[in-house]
């Protein structure tokens, strides 16, 4: 389904323009970096985190640091809207979570369109991917190596500690932390492919070793959180080697061994190795999950549709990971093809096996919508929705489908109710402004913005477009005290930044 187009081509250009609508005071610019990244940070601006100080290393510190960058990121780099990825991505980590040593469990999830291999966690829980990563991960215990690597960091605390270590530090050098994370997250620099997170950024070499440290302790502890979730040990060395051989064919400019906070050593994958013996090996059925989410990503990171076309079709004339998810890559690419009715024919071979897959029910209602036929589409999906109320794949879904069948105030309603589910998923107020438009609510289209606004760092916007809801509100005075509320809240939101 639409929605903000992101400029998947040019991350940086992209971080320029979009910075310049952040007018909160404090921002900075990070303006420190090695030679081949300097010119790449010019215009990154990240929340001015004042002087290190124990405050900054509450959890509920973290918690609030970490949800200001989430906003911030989400304006600047290109994110993937793609309620079945992010549903199973949060599946995953949610289970791998449960079985870690973290105690503040608040975690948000980023993914982000890029083909390079990265994962990054950031202060107070949030945990980002580049879709990458699904590439190059064969299995989901190979996946999910990487997740519970990212999450043992955050269970350590070793931005925290890290920051500590460096109190006499300038600020600059902390906010350079964080900055270091915005640009591998959002760029896939090669020190987001060398490091495989970009948590811990190096700036002096005194701080090197303590970071080598915490990624010794990492991948400890995230083996550790892989055997308590019944996952397979041996699957991080296994993950180790695959990423190590991918960096030593990747083209363009490397970073200085001294920025590299993580290398993949030779050393490091051997004694990952001899971490995983201490434990039995485990044999674990194919994920069907995890491999129609790598299909749904080949698609994302393709070409053209065409493209994706041609490389499902070669994988099913040979012998793919899993044939059923081949074929699935090949519906989706043909619907977003305009090949309709090829899809459809494709989609009947998969969909007897598993006719109640929320991921085959979506296709084929995305087939009715490629076929023009919006209303079917809808039906399909609202049958299918009443058998699993709140669903947020098939809720967004279902409201796009109503939106093209013109039934916009339905799909008003169905958000307006999921808003209360899913309230921070940006891209729900996004089409929630949508269909209030289509519908005649122009008061609900200016708050839907601002929430939408809100949700992306760009608070200036949000103020701009409650006051104009505001101005048109009338004599509904719980409404308009809503929206002074909101705005309150706004302006709270922004001071608090400011404060940072």
């Amino acid at each position: 389904m639409p929605l903000p187009s992101k400029n998947t081509s040019n991350a940086i250009r992209a971080l320029k323009r979009v910075a310049a609508h952040f007018t909160l005071l404090g921002l900075i610019i990070l303006t420190v970096a090695s030679p081949s990244t300097k010119s790449a940070t010019e215009g990154l601006k990240i929340p001015n985190l004042g002087a290190a100080s124990t405050s900054l290393f509450s959890t509920e510190f973290e918690y609030q640091l970490g949800r200001s960058w989430l906003k911030m990121f989400r304006s600047q780099a290109p994110i993937i809207n793609d309620p079945l990825l992010y549903s199973y991505l949060e599946s995953l980590v949610f289970e791998l979570v449960t079985h870690s040593e973290l105690q503040d469990r608040r975690i948000e999830l980023v993914i982000v369109n890029n083909p390079t291999i990265n994962a990054f966690a950031v202060p107070g829980g949030v945990i980002g991917v580049h879709n990458g990563l699904f590439n190059l991960a064969q299995t989901e215990d190979e996946f999910a190596t990487v997740i519970a690597h990212e999450i043992a960091h955050l269970s350590q605390r070793h931005f925290s500690r890290r920051v500590e270590m460096a109190q006499q530090q300038s600020p600059l050098n902390i906010a350079g932390l964080l900055a270091g994370i915005l640009l591998a997250a959002t760029a896939g620099t090669d020190a987001g492919l060398a490091a495989m997170s970009a948590t811990q950024a190096a700036l002096q070499d005194q701080q090197l070793r303590h970071s080598r440290a915490n990624e010794a302790e990492a991948d400890r502890i995230g083996m550790r959180t892989l055997y308590n979730a019944g996952m397979d040990p041996y699957a991080a060395p296994a993950m180790f080697e695959r990423m190590l051989a991918t960096t030593r064919y990747s083209s363009g400019s490397r970073i200085p061994e001294f920025l590299r906070t993580h290398p993949l050593s030779e050393r490091r994958i051997a004694d990952t190795r001899n971490r995983a013996m201490q434990y039995p090996k485990r044999i674990r059925p194919q994920s069907l999950d995890y491999q129609l989410m790598r299909a749904r990503v080949a698609n994302q990171l393709a070409k053209t549709p065409e493209a994706a076309v041609a490389q499902f079709r070669g994988q099913l004339e040979g012998t793919p990971r899993s044939k059923e998810a081949a074929t699935y890559g090949l519906v989706v690419a043909l619907t977003a093809a305009g090949r309709p009715d090829e899809a459809a024919l494709a989609l009947d071979g998969i969909w007897s096996k598993n006719s109640d897959r929320i991921e085959y029910v979506i296709a084929d209602a995305e087939i009715a919508l490629a076929r023009g036929d919006a209303k079917l589409a809808a039906d399909k999906l609202g049958k299918r929705l009443s058998l699993s109320p709140g669903n947020h794949p098939l809720t967004m879904t279902y409201a796009w489908a109503l939106q093209q069948a013109g039934d916009a105030h339905l799909a008003e309603e169905i958000l307006l109710t999921q808003s209360k589910i899913k309230d921070d998923d940006p891209n729900l107020w996004y089409l929630l402004a949508e269909v209030q438009g289509l519908s005649g609510n122009i008061v609900g289209l200016h708050r839907s913005r601002a929430e939408y606004f809100i949700r992306v760092g760009n608070l200036d916007a949000a103020l701009r477009q409650l006051n104009y809801a505001l101005k048109l509100v009338g004599d509904d005075f719980t409404t308009s005290s809503l929206v002074n509320e909101r705005i309150t809240d706004v302006l709270k939101m922004r001071a608090d930044l400011e404060r940072q």
